[in-house]
């Protein structure tokens, strides 16, 4: 594969101008794309084949105006006076028939009618149902919803709204982690390559690709359901890895232009070496996100496969853009800034990488790591142990109000339920009852007292009739997010058949409350089958890579442990509330789709930094078959890029932690941790030390093995020697450094 990057390489290189106006059209094309067809992200989470579905699905055939998205309208009088008090009165009668004019509104619920008035009389609880599903309900639609309250809130009342859509339920992500990940990324390249030319091409290439990535996602989001965090993960993976792919390619180039070799013949060398390593990293990512899809989670498909979209986007860049801006770019890549404190370091400290690498800091640690190697072994597996543990009592779920911002109108309206009619009523049961074949007048009534009979129910009324169905309302005793309802719902249809008997009537147990619990099911029954999956498949790629046994199964191993760290820190600091006053997080449960995706995430980052640190030392291995020297100048050899890649990994990640968002928040937080972990506690700590105990033997394999596993020189070492002695590869010398 490195012969064919490197012949690639140099073609690109060749044409760069083509190669450039191509990007540009693309990117242009792709802008276009997205302002053409108007595409509009929600999130709207369904599962197929689940019973709230079914319940759904009944509705919107027999029951159409019951079937819709649904708003709680929560009042509470100005003071301490009453919803009942005639000013009052009229101004919530005003909204509700103003609310009930929106063009998409299929009916309201008036709360006097409906008699929800809190005991006191101070809070009043009406409720919209819309024609269609959240994804639909418009964004016109909803700022008229806006309109219509605003005068009642000036005049003194609280009006807030939740449910399943209202005002503000999907928010536009700022522009501030962007901005924030890019130049903490642009300082740490700057220190790395101690050249601005040098630490710039990795933004703009990066900056290219994410800007087509997301452009496309837009566009498809007008022909299918397209998460609003879609785009978050995709702006996180594109920007993080097309940074990170380009760094890997452009740290190589430098390293070669050090060691006295021209642009012209440095830069399909360092595609050929590098590029090899960043096809592999990408193609694992790649498949681990697409894998996503063996949950049979629609919206977990489209999230997994837009971001592999991304990551793809952001590997084509770094082989071909990269390339083509390095041909332009000629002999400035290493030409080095001087501070003002340390004139002419940067040059310094590259000519010592690329001449003295055991004077480098990576050396330094390469040293200390297989020296203590047993003592960090026990340390930092230790650490990851413990880091694991609360993962045992982690409870998923999917974002309700409760998780929502204080300042979110959603999290406003569940406390203001919650305290006057209790948590229960932020999260009511919808029991879609089919009376076709009932065998008595009274079948809807004695469903309903056998709903009250069952442990944790509130309150049990009817919602709405039509077409030979009853809806009926089941308000627990618990709030949406507590394991009690949970329970409650599974306990509903475990008992169904008690339930029906002798009355004809069917039922499903459905509602918002319902959908989120029964994605979050299946979820958690699809988890043990990806992590199998993913596994196998990291057993398989890295064995294909390294071609042995023991390298992939340390890495699994490693794997394992970061990705359970990382989501005992998430519980820890989001579930139960550790740290949440400093970090500005509210505690919440954690989201049902989190691991899944974190598992495929860290999965294909953990497989990139593997491959960047293992096959250094690797080539090590092979040239002077010392099992301590090679793991100490692999690590000296990696340890600078590697860690240069982590930390902008880490600071795009952390950027998104600002975001008030309770899908993007917590997943930005575990990448964040997850990626520290696995770079710095595993890659470049567990992993050498492993390797520096066990010595020669990791690079053990059968014979029969070396038979039918292929040798696709990831590291680049076979091109390398070729390129050195000069056979069988041929420079393209008439690349010019001048563009």
């Amino acid at each position: 594969m490195s012969r064919h990057l490197f012949a690639f390489g140099g073609l690109v290189a060749r044409r760069r101008w083509w190669v450039l106006v191509m990007w540009i059209v693309l990117l242009a094309g792709a802008i276009g794309f997205a302002a053409g067809t108007g595409g509009r992200t929600t999130d709207d989470f369904t599962i197929p084949g689940t019973e709230s579905q079914d319940a759904v699905s009944l509705l919107h055939e027999r029951m159409p105006t019951f079937s819709g998205a649904q708003m709680q309208v929560v009042f509470a009088a100005p003071g301490t006076g009453k919803v009942t008090d005639p000013q009052s009165s009229a101004q919530i009668e005003q909204v509700m028939t103003e609310l009930k004019g929106l063009p998409q509104v299929a009916t309201v619920v008036d709360p006097f009618e409906a008699k929800s008035l809190s005991p006191d009389q101070h809070v009043a609880l009406g409720s919209v149902l819309f024609r269609v599903s959240a994804g639909e309900v418009t964004e016109d639609t909803l700022n008229e919803v806006d309109r219509i309250a605003e005068p009642v809130r000036d005049a003194g009342m609280k009006l807030e709204f939740s449910g399943a859509v209202y005002p503000g339920f999907t928010t536009e992500l700022p522009e501030t982690p962007e901005i924030v990940g890019v130049i903490a990324a642009f300082v740490i390249l700057l220190i790395t390559f101690g050249a601005v030319v040098a630490a710039g091409l990795p933004i703009l290439t990066a900056l290219i690709g994410v800007g087509i990535g997301l452009a496309g996602i837009l566009g498809l989001a007008a022909f299918v359901d397209v998460p609003a965090a879609a785009t978050s993960l995709a702006l996180m993976l594109g920007l993080s890895c097309g940074i990170d792919y380009a760094l890997f390619i452009l740290s190589r180039h430098r390293h070669n232009m050090v060691l006295g070799m021209g642009a012209a013949a440095s830069i399909p060398l360092a595609v050929g070496t590098a590029g090899s390593s960043v096809v592999f990293a990408a193609v694992t990512v790649i498949i681990a996100l697409c894998g996503l899809s063996v949950a049979g989670i629609p919206f977990l498909t489209v999230m997994g496969t837009t971001a592999a979209g991304a990551v793809l986007v952001a590997m084509l860049v770094a082989l071909t853009l990269l390339p083509a801006l390095l041909g332009f770019a000629g002999e400035t890549v290493a030409r080095f800034i001087s501070p003002p404190l340390h004139p002419g370091r940067p040059q310094e400290v590259a000519r010592i990488a690329a001449y003295e690498p055991e004077r480098t800091m990576g050396h330094m640690w390469g040293r200390f790591v297989t020296r203590f190697r047993i003592p960090l072994l026990v340390l930092g597996i230790a650490v990851l142990v413990v880091l694991s543990v609360p993962v045992t009592r982690i409870h998923l779920g999917l974002p309700t109000g409760a998780s929502q911002p204080d300042s979110s109108t959603a999290h406003k309206a569940g406390n203001m339920v919650g305290a006057a009619f209790g948590p229960g009523f932020n999260g009511p049961l919808l029991v879609v009852t089919d009376l076709s074949h009932a065998t008595s007048p009274d079948a809807a009534q004695t469903v309903m007292s056998r709903l009250r009979q069952e442990p944790n129910v509130a309150v049990v009324q009817p919602a709405g009739t039509g077409d030979g169905l009853v809806l009926i309302q089941v308000i627990p005793k618990t709030g949406p997010d507590d394991i009690a309802t949970a329970d409650l719902v599974s306990r509903l249809r475990d008992d169904r058949g008690d339930i029906e008997i002798g009355t004809g009537a069917t039922y499903l147990v459905g509602g918002t409350t319902a959908a989120n619990i029964d994605t979050s099911d299946r979820l958690a029954d699809a988890l043990p089958i990806f992590l199998v999956v993913v596994v196998g498949l990291a057993l398989v790629l890295l064995t294909v890579a390294f071609r042995t046994v023991l390298v992939p199964l340390s890495s699994i191993v490693g794997f394992i442990l970061s990705v359970f760290a990382a989501l005992g820190t998430q519980v820890a600091v989001f579930q139960w509330g550790w740290g949440a006053s400093l970090l500005g997080t509210t505690k919440t449960q954690t989201l049902s789709f989190l691991p899944i995706i974190i598992l495929a995430i860290i999965f294909g980052l953990s497989s990139d930094y593997q491959i960047f640190v293992v096959s250094r030392i690797k080539e090590e291995h092979s040239r002077t078959a010392d099992a301590i020297a090679s793991v100490r100048n692999g690590v000296a050899h990696s340890a600078r890029v590697v860690t240069a890649a982590a930390l902008i990994m880490f600071a795009v990640f952390v950027g998104f932690t600002t975001v008030d968002n309770p899908i993007v928040e917590p997943l930005a937080f575990t990448l964040a941790v997850g990626v520290l972990l696995d770079a710095f506690v595993v890659r470049l700590t567990l992993v050498p030390a492993f390797m520096a105990l066990i010595g020669s033997r990791m690079w053990y394999h059968p014979q029969w093995f070396a038979r039918y596993v292929p040798d696709l020189d990831i590291e680049g070492a076979e091109l390398e020697r070729r390129f050195t002695n000069d056979t069988e590869v041929e420079v393209p010398q008439h690349i010019t450094g001048a563009g």
